[in-house]
């Protein structure tokens, strides 16, 4: 499944990160945020359909997919803030419409309350947002990832394997879990995924979640009605704290909505961004 790829580069103060546009020149632009530990290629149908008409960017985040990864880099989620920041000055867009999944629903949330970047519009799909978070697993990995570092590689990648594939409820396909184990197979990417785990912290969503009330911009909410990670009960409460945010609940997927229900997240985004002032 090599039709995916990110062919520019851009220097970051967490690493070198891969990125890339589709759809057309003049059309309006949509930038596109992975979550973990995933990577843009959970967006790959949805950015294609999407850039039948908008101006798509995605991005694997620093110590993601095929961006850098490198020992002691900063890959919280105080640090994809900045760096989403400074992205979107380098691609100089000054207010483009945000669609962020998972992390990188806190990765947006920080760098618009934080940071200062401005959005036409914010869709937010089944987002880390709201205390509390992190899975048993989750939290076991972190505060212990330096043995979780040491296992051997064959029993590291079945981990992983098993980790990403409870994100889905219909079940992911052979190859597409492949491609989403694929960056932390080799021993940077072991690391790389123990590292990211030890440096989520619930206090960067702490920081921003009492700051929701005051957004100004559309907000839509998605969800997986049947996800399992974050319960769809988080995206209630989340689209009560959001002035004017509506939440969508879709049928049959999981916490990995882009891939479990592409066409039906496709049109609630469409119906979203057309309505964008």
């Amino acid at each position: 499944m090599t039709d995916w790829q990110l062919r520019e580069s851009f220097s970051s103060t967490s690493g070198t990160v891969r990125w890339d546009r589709l759809g057309p020149e003049g059309g309006e632009p949509v930038v596109l945020l992975h979550g973990t530990p995933f990577s843009s290629f959970v967006w790959r149908d949805v950015a294609r359909a999407l850039a039948q008409q908008y101006r798509v960017f995605v991005w694997d985040m620093p110590g993601y997919g095929v961006s850098e990864k490198h020992q002691g880099q900063d890959v919280s989620l105080d640090a994809q803030g900045r760096v989403f920041t400074r992205l979107l000055d380098h691609w100089g867009l000054a207010e483009p419409a945000v669609v962020a999944h998972d992390f990188g629903g806190a990765v947006a949330l920080r760098a618009h309350l934080l940071h200062g970047a401005a959005y036409r519009g914010l869709a937010l799909v089944d987002p880390v947002a709201l205390a509390p978070w992190g899975s048993p697993f989750f939290r076991l990995v972190g505060r212990n990832s330096e043995v979780f570092e040491q296992l051997p590689p064959a029993l590291h990648r079945a981990l992983v394997r098993e980790y990403v594939g409870s994100a889905s409820f219909p079940g992911l396909r052979s190859d597409v879990a492949d491609r989403l184990v694929a960056p932390w197979s080799d021993e940077e990417g072991q690391a790389a995924f123990y590292r990211q785990i030890a440096q989520a912290d619930q206090r960067y969503t702490d920081e921003v979640q009492g700051l929701y009330p005051r957004i100004g911009l559309p907000v839509a909410v998605c969800w997986g009605a049947e996800d399992t990670w974050i319960p769809v009960a988080k995206g209630h409460e989340l689209a009560s704290l959001v002035p004017g945010a509506a939440l969508t609940v879709i049928p049959d997927a999981g916490h990995l909505v882009p891939l479990d229900a592409p066409a039906t997240l496709t049109a609630s985004l469409l119906a979203f961004l057309r309505d964008l002032p």
